[in-house]
């Protein structure tokens, strides 16, 4: 009777904080498509030294996902006619979203080796990983067993996905929401230590900050903005020009993210916001002062933590045939 009590409550607890993610597991395919890991991995580590940037496309590919109904692969979703539905992939901060390909030619591989048997949302998961890995940054695990998702709408993900200029309690809200923490937080913002922006997501701070044009952020230093103005955006209706988030060493996943924030020199308000309080602000100097490995251990648990939030597991969802359309 006390392990029937003890399974009660249990399932209980999983009805009020819902008990998806307990159903993923590392090897997941090991019986139903055992090379599903290793052809993904292999590809990832062939193509990605091609094209370097891949790795902080998809990673943000990853966040964004798991932002709007939990990670289902929703994201990939496509615009149909016979829905009529726009779908996350046009909500304003997925514009800018690449390697959707990329994604597309991962599922051909494995549906060729294990047709209607690896979903989307677990190939975006472990290709964020393997890719990280792959230019040389962290590992983590990524169990699996995650299934996609049916439904992808436009005004969830512009609601959902916390924007470039999101003030903190934006942030706070927006990852409390998801079950993430503040320390999540922060090392999550730490994959700006990779990858690009365009000019359109922070001008506001360089030439629009108050509502009134030529009013800049007072919180970004002056010298750093400066430069942004005088060799990359020259003018507040600049959409296309690239700018580094971790100027110098944008490739590289280190601290010197973290190391621009204490200096002010984060790119988006945002970046700026955690240093306005006094518990992310010291997290961020704990990292500064402490290894990379440091980093890594704990970088990998936040993105662990995060490829968990609201999966559909079990008979939830589907096992999508390609990535971008929901089976027929």
């Amino acid at each position: 009777m006390a392990s029937f009590g003890y399974l009660m409550s249990i399932l209980v607890l999983c009805i009020i904080i819902g008990c998806g993610h307990a159903q993923l597991q590392l090897n997941f395919y090991a019986k139903s498509c055992p090379k599903a890991e290793k052809i993904i991995k292999d590809f990832v580590q062939q193509q990605v030294p091609k094209a370097p940037n891949t790795a902080a496309q998809i990673l943000r590919m990853h966040f964004h996902d798991c932002f709007v109904r939990g990670c289902d692969g929703s994201v990939l979703l496509n615009f149909t006619s016979t829905t009529g539905n726009q779908t996350e992939k046009q909500a304003n901060p997925n514009l800018t979203l690449r390697g959707f390909s990329f994604i597309d030619a991962v599922k051909r591989l494995v549906e060729a080796e294990c047709p209607g048997v690896v979903s989307c949302a677990d190939i975006v998961a472990l290709v964020a990983r393997d890719a990280v890995v792959t230019t040389g940054g962290p590992f983590w695990n990524v169990p699996t067993g995650r299934r996609d998702g049916t439904i992808s709408n436009v005004s969830e993900a512009n609601a959902d996905i916390p924007a470039p200029t999101s003030n903190f309690t934006r942030l706070q809200q927006s990852f409390a929401k998801k079950g993430l923490d503040l320390k999540d937080l922060v090392l999550l913002s730490g994959a700006h230590t990779i990858g690009v922006s365009h000019c359109s997501s922070f001008t506001e701070r360089l030439y629009n900050f108050t509502g009134v044009l030529g009013t800049q952020d007072p919180s970004l230093d002056s010298e750093y903005a400066d430069n942004l103005k005088a060799r990359k955006c020259k003018s507040i209706n600049d959409n296309t020009t690239i700018v580094e988030m971790d100027p110098g060493s944008f490739k590289t996943f280190d601290l010197s993210y973290f190391k621009l924030l204490l200096k002010r020199r984060g790119l988006f308000q945002s970046d700026a916001a955690l240093t306005k309080r006094s518990t992310t602000k010291t997290f961020i100097e704990q990292l500064v002062d402490g290894s990379l490995k440091e980093f890594y251990a704990e970088f990998g648990k936040a993105m662990e933590k995060m490829g968990k939030v609201e999966v559909k597991t079990g008979s939830a969802g589907e096992i999508r045939k390609h990535c971008a359309f929901v089976n027929s």
